[in-house]
């Protein structure tokens, strides 16, 4: 949609009459006028009265010589040839991803924590902005399963189904037959706000109040919010009209109740339904700041404007910053970068899902949920946790897929509240269960008591059928004929590596003798024999503080023998498992791969964007006028639009001695979870287990800390987790 252009700037104008005596002389003057405000609105490199002022839903005229670079519907841009196993479409083979993921990916139970003591906002607001710039043709493609394995001495769990269902991506139109496989991606490579906002006409017009007629000319300038909150498929009567969403968990039963927003995925989970609630409320909040005389269409255009920017803002001077990544420096908008998204970035550079915690604590004070709201949490398998008298809401990811009705429950506020109160996970090789292996399941017909599958533990005997992302993720890739891990290294300018133990920075890749000939099929090969916190001082594996403060784990067995066996040659292992098995680099969550892809990415978004906040004029125009700028933190949002207050870095825990927790970089961190010997019957979550009576802490000391599952007890001990 693109009416309303140059709108922010029309309600100063003044009118000049054409009538009476020296009319001809006012119109002359004011053409004058006119052209000369446009040539200071419009930014300088812009010299064509087409070029759009807004940004155009599409992205589509972003650059005005390439004006599809950036559009949704086109390709991702490839940084280097696509590999497939013909040369144009067929998947290259390899090991079989879930046998790769139980001896890679899996945690086993031990939680290891970032150790720059990111926030969950970390993984929150990647997410976020994922879904504001990237989305794959999402129609089922290519049958490819992936195999599972029963008798994997290693598997835990059971899949009825018998292989884990893939499809492939659809071939992007004219590719994969007689030219290489490409894919779409179906968003703008902009951070625009596309995922408040959409990228068609129609999807806008649907969220924005007023009529659906197939004119937005007649809209209101806010978005749709019933009680606060994002309208649901049946807001408007007919939920089968609604625009489309993603299903995810119970919500298959009922997609009535999903939620509309600009992404189809805002349902994924809980912490991305209240994010892409914030900003529409942050929309909603410009709009009503605007003076009430400013025609719908100029309100809407300036405060979609305002969101973007602050969107950009917040990655930009928060986000990236927070994880370690620091760009070039910034000299304006250059129309030579393609600001497109990589096939590479979107396919293996982006996937961090290591990073997601498994469980949000939101903190509660007495009165704020009454007996019945409690014991209604209570039966969608949510705990109750009191900690020196303060008392959160243990909510498992689990319970948190697909449930967008749980965001009005909790209030949105206590929920961005507690994402900045938590630390989120490590970013390396392992990733929760609740992602690798029960990714958006719900306990099978049956079960009458679903908090018996989260607690203390998940019960594999609970779920029928196994999704394990980090498996997806290496098929994604060969999917999508992303190069293995040495090429993809080359493809960015990095140095090969020669050897296993370069990849993870150990110091063997050998097995150790006792586990004999076969160890990489031994449970044993994945015990941890010892925890590390912050400080990189011993904790105890029998203590509350393991699963609280270890941001470093040594298993029995090195990753790089655990690699060695399973590809045999560094030249031959998988772009991903490479990527989040190699070594972090000083003061950042990446590896040095994964650092350079998104330097790449996010400055050629930067540097490509002909409207990036730094470069817009409008947004000082806006500022001048209005009095509405663009460069709130985040945190400052939280509080305009819940009443919540937070930390001024929301990225950043605040430890219990108000500093950073910083892991020391000789220590390699291998480890998320506490296993017991031989493969497990049931898989411990990121919730904190300590045998009865054990009170310790890092160094040695006491300390307790109560969980309750409205009537279960039991004590253990966090600094950490400290409640506001």
């Amino acid at each position: 949609m693109e009416t309303g252009r140059g709108a922010p700037y029309r309600a100063s104008r003044r009118h000049y009459g054409s009538c009476g005596h020296g009319g001809g002389v006012r119109k002359f003057f004011f053409l004058i006028f006119v052209a000369l405000l446009a040539a200071i609105i419009i930014p300088q490199t812009v010299h064509t009265s087409a070029a759009p002022k807004d940004r155009t839903l599409n992205g589509k005229g972003n650059n005005l010589k390439h004006l599809v670079w950036g559009e949704s519907g086109t390709q991702y841009v490839r940084l280097a040839p696509p590999d497939y196993a013909d040369g144009v479409s067929a998947m290259m083979s390899g090991p079989s991803p879930r046998y790769v993921s139980n001896r890679i990916f899996n945690d086993l139970g031990q939680n290891i924590f970032s150790e720059n003591g990111t926030s969950q906002w970390g993984w929150a607001w990647g997410q976020f902005i994922d879904h504001d710039f990237g989305l794959r043709n999402e129609t089922p493609g290519e049958s490819a399963p992936i195999a599972f394995d029963q008798k994997d001495p290693l598997e835990a769990f059971r899949n009825d189904l018998g292989s884990i269902d893939f499809a492939r991506t659809p071939a992007a139109p004219g590719t994969g037959i007689t030219t290489p496989r490409q894919q779409l991606n179906t968003l703008t490579s902009f951070i625009d706000g596309s995922g408040v906002y959409g990228v068609t006409g129609s999807r806008l017009e649907w969220l924005r109040t007023g009529p659906v007629d197939g004119s937005l000319s007649n809209n209101s300038a806010s978005l749709m919010l019933p009680g606060g909150y994002l309208p649901t498929a049946a807001t408007r009567g007919d939920a089968k009209s609604a625009p489309a969403a993603d299903l995810f968990g119970a919500l298959n039963a009922s997609p009535s109740q999903a939620v509309i927003a600009g992404d189809v995925r805002a349902n994924e989970n809980v912490a991305l339904t209240a994010i892409h609630t914030l900003f529409a409320r942050e929309h909603n909040r410009v709009v009503a700041a605007l003076p009430a005389n400013l025609p719908d269409e100029t309100k809407f255009e300036i405060a979609r404007r305002v969101v973007g920017a602050e969107i950009a803002y917040i990655t930009y001077a928060e986000f990236l910053p927070a994880l370690g990544v620091q760009l070039p420096a910034y000299h304006g908008y250059n129309p030579t970068v393609n600001p497109g998204l990589s096939d590479e970035f979107a396919t293996v550079g982006y996937r961090a899902h290591s990073m997601i915690h498994g469980q949000f604590d939101v903190a509660f004070t007495s009165g704020q949920y009454t007996t019945s709201q409690l014991r209604a949490f209570r039966a969608e398998g949510i705990g109750l946790g009191n900690e020196d008298g303060s008392q959160s809401l243990q909510i498992p990811l689990t319970v948190a897929y697909g449930n967008p009705g749980l965001l009005p429950q909790v209030g949105i506020g206590p929920f961005l509240k507690s994402l900045g109160a938590e630390r989120q996970y490590r970013n390396d090789e392992q990733i929760d269960n609740t992602l690798r292996s029960v990714l958006f399941q719900v306990p099978k017909p049956g079960v009458t008591n679903p908090a018996a599958c989260q607690e203390p533990v998940v019960q594999p005997g609970c779920f029928s059928d196994v999704q394990d992302l980090g498996a997806i993720d290496v098929q994604r890739a060969r999917d999508h004929g992303i190069p293995l891990y040495n090429d993809l290294r080359r493809a960015y300018g990095l140095a090969p590596k020669t050897s296993f133990t370069a990849i993870t920075g150990e110091s063997t890749d050998r097995f150790p003798a006792s586990l004999g000939p076969n160890a990489i099929d031994n449970p044993h090969s994945l015990e941890f024999v010892k925890l590390l916190d912050k400080d990189g001082k011993a904790i105890d594996p029998t203590c509350a503080a393991a699963q609280e403060e270890t941001v470093t784990g040594v298993r029995r067995t090195t990753l790089a023998a655990r690699l060695k066996a399973i590809y045999g040659s560094v030249d031959k292992v998988d772009a991903f498992v490479g990527m989040t098995s190699e070594q972090h680099l000083e003061g950042t969550d990446f590896g040095e791969l994964q650092l350079t892809m998104w330097r790449t990415q996010f400055a050629a978004i930067r540097d490509g964007d002909r409207f990036f906040y730094v470069n817009d004029p409008a947004l000082k125009q806006i500022a001048r006028t209005y009095g509405i700028g663009f460069n709130n933190s985040l945190a400052q949002i939280i509080k305009l639009d819940t009443g919540a207050t937070v930390q001024p870095d929301v990225f950043k825990v605040i430890e219990s001695d108000s500093s950073p927790a910083v892991a020391p970089a000789a220590q390699r961190p291998t480890a998320k979870r506490l296993v017991v010997a031989g493969a497990p019957s049931a898989v411990v979550t990121r919730r904190v287990e300590a045998p009865p009576n054990t009170r310790c802490d890092r160094a040695g000391t006491t300390g307790s800390r109560s969980f309750a599952l409205f009537g279960d007890h039991r004590n253990t001990y966090s600094p950490y987790h400290r409640r506001a």
